[in-house]
């Protein structure tokens, strides 16, 4: 059995509103955007959409949408999603 895809909107949403800031700042930085602190939230919104385009040139997401699906292991390493990732043994590795 496969796992089901997770959706980089649902992973926003498990975040919650008043911590997606800071995990937005935290996604840029594991990409390695410099600069992410000092970056106005707007832009880094923009950024945002910006890496997650990119990893769909790298295979790692598909965009679907105003969304982007993430294939299983397209956030290893990001260790402030880790806490918002599905519990099942099938999550995406961290």
């Amino acid at each position: 059995m496969t796992a089901p895809e997770l959706r980089w909107r649902t992973l926003e949403t498990r975040v919650g509103l008043d911590a997606l800031p800071d995990f937005h700042r935290a996604f840029l930085a594991w990409r390695g955007v410099e600069g992410v602190a000092d970056m106005p939230l707007r832009r880094v919104g923009q950024r945002v959409e910006a890496e997650l385009n990119r990893m769909v040139l790298q295979s790692l997401t598909r965009k679907e949408d105003d969304d982007w699906a993430l294939i299983p292991g397209a956030l290893e390493g990001f260790e402030a999603a880790a806490p918002f990732l599905p519990d099942a043994p099938e999550g995406l590795p961290v």
